[in-house]
């Protein structure tokens, strides 16, 4: 586990899914991005996050406890049959994405 991915278990930033979007930025905010996340030693990626869930909490929209707790349940409601699945999860997209 990355420090930027600790930092964000340790946030409560981490609800275990993701869904992969695709964003254009001009090339002064990717840079300052950048920047930000290079200072801080976090994710771009955790940087996006970070203001998406800013921008939700104040204009309104899924509290950020309201997905903490869909997380929440969903824990243990999904079993894939592999047993090594957290430990080789890159190893094992990588297989599947090759297919």
């Amino acid at each position: 586990m990355t420090a930027s991915q600790v930092d964000d278990v340790i946030r409560g930033r981490y609800d275990g899914i993701m869904i992969r979007l695709q964003v254009q930025l001009e090339e002064e905010q990717l840079e300052a991005l950048r920047r930000m996340a290079a200072a801080a030693d976090r994710s771009l990626s955790d940087l996006v996050r970070e203001g998406v869930d800013t921008l939700v909490r104040t204009r309104g929209g899924v509290s950020r406890e309201s997905v903490k707790e869909r997380s929440l349940a969903a824990i243990g409601r999904f079993h894939s049959g592999i047993s090594d699945l957290a430990r080789e999860h890159d190893r094992h997209l990588a297989e599947a994405f090759a297919e």
